[in-house]
């Protein structure tokens, strides 16, 4: 059996000191977005209570879907390599990046390089493409056991009043042909990507702008999972695939309180397993208890083929 961990939208707090020249950009309005109303509902006593619950449960692999920060300040992404360094080593967590990780356009270097370690692919794939400023290849793909991770990067920088994200072309065709390759091979495929996959999923401006063009790959060529973040609650869709059914789960934000149109804290436990040649996935919710301060488990279900 395979234990992995899905968590998303940590957006780490407090936000640094920051200049006046930090904020001539879109930096300005994610500013005043944070003092306005995030910082009031994402906590990291939250947080920390949803790491010290996955360390306590102890999964196999960890699967990170975005926004590890809030406005891309080149402190952010120290404050965040710190973070990621004291949850867990490079090879048990696997990070693909959000919009607020590509807020601005920042030099590679400076910015989400920090984290690479977390990005890297160990299973050799024929198919690899860069973009923008991620100056490393999407998709990568990492072997646990006979698991393959997928990463996918969605992160673009949007203009002013957007957050939506783009895979491109390039990056669709070489997830096709790594799907299938994988498929061939016998491996339970889980994407990582961080906005909503299919149409719909998201409104407009924060949607994927490609979204069609990436549930017709997944039709073509399947996909066991698919794990995304970005709208803060609880989702779960289905979608036939040309090799049965690909589950797409979205998860709240690993930090913040229960509000009135958003969910509390939570994370996804999937144990996966192969039963006389069949997959086998029990999920369970683990979701942050206002009233006792603590985790508990909100949900447990399996999977239908």
């Amino acid at each position: 059996m395979f234990t992995l961990a899905h968590l998303s939208d940590v957006h780490l707090s407090p936000l640094p000191s920051v200049s006046l020249p930090d904020l001539l950009s879109k930096r300005f309005i994610g500013y005043l977005s944070w003092h306005l109303r995030r910082k009031s509902i994402h906590e990291n006593a939250i947080l920390q209570a949803v790491i010290n619950d996955i360390k306590t449960r102890a999964p196999d692999h960890v699967a990170l879907t975005g926004d590890l920060v809030n406005i891309s300040l080149v402190k952010e992404f120290d404050q965040a390599a710190d973070w990621l360094s004291s949850f867990g080593a490079p090879d048990w967590i696997s990070f693909v990046p959000g919009n607020h990780d590509t807020y601005v356009k920042l030099p590679w270097e400076p910015g989400l390089a920090k984290w690479s370690g977390h990005m890297t692919g160990d299973l050799n794939m024929p198919s690899t493409r860069l973009s923008g400023n991620i100056s490393m290849a999407f998709p990568y793909v990492r072997q646990r056991k006979n698991i393959a991770l997928v990463g996918l990067s969605s992160a673009i920088n949007a203009r002013w009043n957007k957050a939506g994200g783009t895979l491109g072309t390039r990056q669709l065709e070489a997830l096709e042909q790594t799907l299938i390759n994988l498929h061939q091979r016998g491996f339970y495929r889980i994407i990582m990507i961080h906005h909503p996959p299919l149409p719909g999923q998201a409104i407009d401006r924060k949607a994927l702008s490609d979204a069609s063009e990436l549930k017709q790959v997944l039709q073509t060529a399947g996909a066991e999972l698919v794990l995304h973040g970005h709208n803060h609650k609880d989702m779960h869709a289905r979608l036939e695939t040309a090799t049965g059914m690909a589950h797409i789960f979205g998860v709240p934000s690993a930090s913040v309180k229960k509000t009135s149109n958003k969910p509390a804290a939570a994370w996804y436990q999937y144990q996966i397993r192969r039963n006389k040649g069949e997959w086998q996935t029990d999920i369970e919710i683990r979701s942050f208890d206002d009233h006792s301060g603590s985790m508990i488990t909100t949900s447990k279900f399996s999977l239908d083929v």
